[in-house]
């Protein structure tokens, strides 16, 4: 949580993700060195993330892929469907 917030921050969120990856990774039974063959991500960018929650998109997207959760991706960040009907049938 922000430091005088109850909204979590950008932080917040990049640290209970890297949590998340590790326990996915754990239920595989996948070692870090084997989430990183897999992925094609170093394995000091997965130890660096799973530790700090430090990681490019690029990498957090192909670990994302091959946990097979790259779909949860997608769905961030669409516009509201009301803004995509209006432009499907171009109402202003």
């Amino acid at each position: 949580m922000g430091k005088y917030s109850v909204n979590k921050i950008p932080s917040d969120i990049l640290h209970s993700t890297a949590q998340n990856v590790a326990a996915l990774r754990k239920e595989l039974g996948w070692t870090q060195q084997a989430l990183a063959e897999r992925s094609g991500v170093s394995y000091g960018s997965i130890k660096r993330f799973e530790r700090f929650g430090k990681i490019s998109f690029e990498s957090l997207l192909k670990v994302a892929e091959v946990l097979g959760r790259l779909d949860d991706f997608e769905k961030l960040l669409l516009p509201k469907i009301d803004d995509r009907i209006k432009k499907l049938f171009k109402i202003k």
